[in-house]
């Protein structure tokens, strides 16, 4: 959902704004397999301007929080897809259904990512359905 922000940010603001759902797009391409890559790359760029405009921490915010919420279950599949590997499960069909839901969620979020990165750098604000309800509770002006 796109809506207004109280004030116009200014390019640089847009820009970190930006680069904080970037960050999380690198970070998939750089640790593909590990799901904690992409949360601990979000979570340091979050450190980094968590002091920032509160247009900038709040998109660093939303973009942490919605790698976060993915996060348990593609460690449950990481883990489970090893678990298959080393032979000590048989592949199923819950593991398939699984899998597809994952891969579900995971396109979404990528896309929904993309959205956020080029919308936010043309400054404006994006919220995330789920997510940006929890930001808006975290993120205090």
């Amino acid at each position: 959902m796109t809506t207004t922000f109280p004030y116009k940010p200014f390019e640089h603001e847009c820009e970190k704004a930006s680069n904080s759902y970037l960050m999380s797009l690198v970070a998939i391409v750089a640790g593909l397999p590990m799901p904690i890559v992409n949360v601990i790359a979000t979570f340091f760029y979050w450190v980094a301007n968590r002091k920032s405009t509160f247009f900038v921490r709040w998109h660093c915010t939303q973009a942490l929080i919605s790698q976060i919420a993915l996060m348990p279950f593609n460690s449950v599949l990481f883990w489970w897809t090893i678990s298959l590997i080393m032979g000590e499960e048989t592949i199923s069909n819950e593991y398939f259904a699984y899998l597809f839901t994952l891969l579900l969620f995971n396109a979404v979020e990528f896309g929904s990512t993309i959205y956020c990165a080029v919308q936010t750098r043309k400054g404006k604000h994006v919220e995330l359905w789920f997510v940006g309800g929890i930001t808006n509770m975290i993120c205090t002006k």
